[in-house]
């Protein structure tokens, strides 16, 4: 099943930029997810399976990496935005 998750991340923290940059970045190291980037979100597009160990895998490094931080997430089954 093809999904599309959006997310975005909220560093609590004061320098937050590299926090969120770094994340990114390790989004776009997965295979078979295509990662567009937004101002306020990024949005990942693929199988449900690997999207949700792509997500998985990055929000557990990102707590290792930079601390606490709020992910807010919205996945929707079968949607392909034209972005």
């Amino acid at each position: 099943m093809e999904v599309t998750a959006e997310i975005s991340m909220y560093p609590l923290q004061k320098e937050y930029i590299p926090a969120i940059d770094a994340l990114i970045e390790k989004l776009n190291s997965f295979d078979n997810v295509r990662v567009q980037t937004f101002a306020t979100a990024t949005i990942l597009l693929g199988e449900y399976v690997t999207v949700m160990a792509a997500l998985e895998q990055t929000i557990a490094w990102s707590y290792e990496s930079y601390g606490s931080s709020v992910f807010v997430m919205k996945i929707i089954p079968g949607y392909k935005p034209d972005v």
